[in-house]
């Protein structure tokens, strides 16, 4: 993708910027929910984003990276899409940014645009309440409002002085289908444990992890508890990634299911009755689904030498981090191994429907109570959050007090 060169005179814009592969999702729904509107949508994203109707001037597929020496390897290609992203900006002069996570560079971005009085809707809170709170305060000179989906994260942020909203969680838009169907759909047979392996949306993760799990699957039939195994392979893979996966799957005689970009694993994940997941949203996904996630994450040395010096919370996992205890297993580091990890899934088969108090007091904590009733999804909330700076004769004279003090 090159950056364009010339303005376009077709509605107001909004700068979309998604720099990870789980804000591609969210950065697509929301340009969804503006593009009917007559809103133009342009920046950075991925699949979904490209997918929805969203003009990329900068692919994140290039520049996704999670852990300290990840992103170093990836600077170039960061670097790269920032000057695309503020030359763009520059040029086609957007009515309102919605920046989707992706702390460090947005950032950055966030305080650039709002010099050059572009108001800035954050959209998912960094997790500041896992490590580095003290960044609460510069993180807010980088936005004028902010979407958060975790719902303890509206108080946290508004104590600190930032206009924040609760907006849902994205995977409670999603409707369940049956489990018999599901299974149905994939050619499950309903007499035998079913077990998703969701070894990341990195290609790094992918590296790390889907050769253990199809080990752990093969340690299962060993240990006499054989299962039938599919691997989910995230949408925002890129086509290396897929064929190293499809590689080590086919070599297992193990199915790949591909989710479509924009989409959501969860009507898959209905099917199974547990999953071995890499730490991230899909543990949330796989939770609420009733598959009960085994949350594995291994990263390299210095990056985990360094998440150990920084990081607060006792939990690398979403449902365990929400539930405040350890009710869905964890394994890190030298812990993802074939045997430890067959190991735990075997134990959640064994516990059976027992997740399921889990799971509904999961939905129950996350479920959206605000006043924004008529918006069925969390991407239309996120959306409405914006829309005050996207009219079409609104012409921005009067910015947000806070972009003054930029």
């Amino acid at each position: 993708m090159c950056a364009r060169t010339a303005p376009s005179s077709h509605g107001p814009a909004l700068l979309l910027v998604a720099g990870e592969p789980s804000g591609d999702s969210i950065a697509g729904g929301i340009a969804r929910a503006l593009l009917p509107q007559g809103v133009r949508c342009f920046g950075m994203g991925g699949s979904a984003c490209e997918q929805s109707g969203v003009e990329l001037v900068a692919d994140l597929r290039r520049s996704a990276a999670m852990g300290f020496t990840e992103v170093a390897a990836r600077l170039p290609a960061v670097v790269s899409a920032y000057a695309k992203l503020a030359s763009s900006a520059r040029l086609e002069r957007p009515r309102a940014a919605a920046l989707v996570n992706y702390t460090e560079f947005n950032a950055r971005l966030g305080r650039h645009l709002r010099r050059r009085r572009i108001p800035v809707l954050w959209c998912v809170a960094p997790q500041v309440w896992a490590w580095r709170r003290g960044r609460m305060r510069s993180i807010s000179r980088a936005l004028d409002r902010l979407a958060v989906i975790l719902p303890f994260e509206e108080r946290l942020w508004r104590e600190a002085g930032v206009d924040a909203h609760y907006v849902g969680h994205p995977a409670l838009d999603v409707v369940l289908p049956e489990r018999v169907a599901a299974r149905a759909e994939l050619g499950l047979d309903r007499g035998t444990p079913c077990v998703a392996l969701l070894p990341g949306s990195r290609a790094h993760e992918v590296t790390r992890h889907a050769a253990a799990m199809i080990g752990a699957v093969r340690e299962l039939a060993r240990r006499g508890t054989p299962v039938q195994a599919r691997l989910i392979a995230a949408a925002s893979l890129d086509a290396a990634s897929r064929r190293r996966l499809g590689a080590i799957a086919a070599a297992a005689g193990v199915a790949v299911i591909d989710v479509a970009p924009g989409a959501s694993a969860i009507p898959w994940l209905r099917a199974f009755d547990a999953a071995l997941v890499t730490s991230g949203t899909a543990t949330l996904e796989s939770a609420l689904a009733g598959a009960p996630p085994v949350i594995v994450y291994r990263m390299s040395p210095l990056s985990a030498a360094l998440a150990r010096r920084l990081i607060r919370t006792p939990f690398i996992g979403l449902p365990n981090i929400l539930l405040g205890s350890r009710q869905y297993p964890e394994l890190v580091q030298e812990q993802v191994e074939a045997r430890r990890m067959a190991r735990e899934v075997a134990l959640v088969l064994e516990r059976g429907d027992s997740f399921q108090a889990s799971a509904e007091e999961l939905r129950r904590r996350l479920a959206y109570s605000g006043q924004d009733a008529s918006s069925r999804t969390s991407y239309e909330r996120i959306a409405r959050l914006a829309q005050e700076w996207l009219r079409p004769d609104e012409l921005h004279e009067e910015l947000p007090a806070r972009v003054e003090r930029a």
